[in-house]
């Protein structure tokens, strides 16, 4: 089983914790780099946190939530080898990681529903890389 890592900023807090009680619910190891409350924080900092731990540890995965998805993914993009991709449904995230081998993806608490996110969540790590005519594709990035 892959190791996950997850974390969010203030807006993403409260459906952090519903990701990872869907998470314990089906027995999966993840580790919360943080942050531990609702109290303001800055997004990068916990981007920076995930992208970190998913480039060292080989075949994990990380979720970062905030308000709207895109800051924690254009963070956690920095990284090298690192893939965010930004999923708003389950055809965006099947496909991202059919095709791109997505490693963190990064969701919005303030446009998507709790039970959409967990769709995603779900779909997100059940899904494999194709590869083939993709994987040279992926290694351009």
């Amino acid at each position: 089983m892959k190791k996950i890592f997850i974390s969010s900023d203030h807006a993403g807090f409260k459906l952090k914790e519903d990701i990872k009680s869907y998470l314990s619910m089906r027995n999966l190891e993840f580790k919360d780099l943080g942050p531990s409350n609702q109290d303001k924080v800055d997004y990068p900092d916990y981007a920076h946190k995930v992208a970190k731990k998913v480039k060292t540890n080989k075949n994990s995965v990380g979720i970062l939530v905030c308000g709207s998805g895109t800051g924690m993914n254009i963070v956690a993009n920095k990284h090298k080898n690192v893939r965010a991709a930004q999923c708003f449904n389950i055809k965006s995230t099947r496909l991202s990681r059919l095709h791109n081998d997505a490693n963190i993806i990064t969701l919005g608490s303030r446009l998507l529903t709790k039970k959409n996110a967990l769709n995603c969540v779900g779909v997100f790590l059940k899904t494999k890389f194709e590869g083939g005519r993709h994987k040279k594709r992926v290694k351009k990035i």
